[in-house]
């Protein structure tokens, strides 16, 4: 997949996995940092699974991205919310 492919990747699962975990989206570059990081993560855990991985712009990669996305956002809010904890 080309840079363009992945940056719209990214940003459709970052969006859809920020409403689906905290009902509000974290901001667009972070969305498409997350969603980009979340394709990878769901490509790997759906490979190991012995599913197929992100394969192009389509719907199938987009909802391994977004499994991937939800898994990462819910691993990033545990490590900030653990921050801000123990910030104060």
């Amino acid at each position: 997949m080309s840079i363009i492919a992945w940056i719209i990747l990214g940003l459709i699962a970052g969006f859809i996995a920020s409403k689906l975990v905290n009902r509000s989206g974290e901001g667009v570059m972070l969305d498409i940092v997350l969603g980009i990081v979340g394709a990878i993560v769901g490509g790997f855990l759906f490979t190991t699974f012995g599913a197929a991985p992100v394969t192009g712009l389509n719907i199938y990669s987009i909802v391994v991205a977004v499994v991937g996305a939800v898994v990462v956002l819910v691993i990033y809010h545990a490590v900030i919310g653990r921050r801000r904890i123990q910030a104060r």
